[in-house]
């Protein structure tokens, strides 16, 4: 696999850490232990393990019912948008690790996407709301569908 695909996979796989911060190392981590990726014998070999891959799909799940409640803070917001930042960059650097690809790199294009994946998922979402006048629980379901739609496509490149 190309360098250039690895690095546009770190980067797709940021934007779904900003889409929803959770599910993006899930599916690393899913991916790691089907054997997809190739991590064992990396600093981030922990990926792999059973445990990890439970924690994160429950913590994942709960992110993608939390988001449909009201007080959830919005996700550009400082703390959620560091989580978003931080998972997104975890999730890089695995892809990149994955393909014998430098971690900073990873990681950096992680984070990029990320950021653009917050910012952009919210802003399409608030004016699906407002402009089309959609309901926001299907406009979230519909962006769960692509963020874990992404992910998949992503892990399995």
């Amino acid at each position: 696999m190309s360098a250039n695909l690895v690095f546009a996979l770190a980067g797709g796989v940021g934007v779904v850490a900003g889409l929803r911060s959770l599910t993006a190392p899930a599916a690393v981590a899913l991916a790691a232990r089907l054997g997809w990726l190739h991590l064992e014998g990396t600093s981030l070999g922990f990926m792999e393990s059973k445990p990890v891959l439970v924690i994160l799909s429950v913590l994942a799940i709960g992110e993608l019912i939390a988001d449909k409640l009201p007080r959830v803070p919005r996700r550009t917001a400082l703390a959620p948008l560091l989580a978003r930042i931080v998972t997104g960059g975890l999730s890089g650097a695995c892809l990149c690790a994955s393909a014998t690809q430098s971690l900073g790199s990873g990681a950096i294009l992680g984070a990029v996407g990320a950021i653009a994946g917050a910012f952009g998922g919210y802003e399409t979402r608030k004016r699906l709301v407002t402009r089309l006048n959609l309901p926001d629980f299907v406009v979230a379901l519909v962006e769960d569908a692509l963020a874990i739609g992404l992910a998949t496509l992503v892990v399995s490149g």
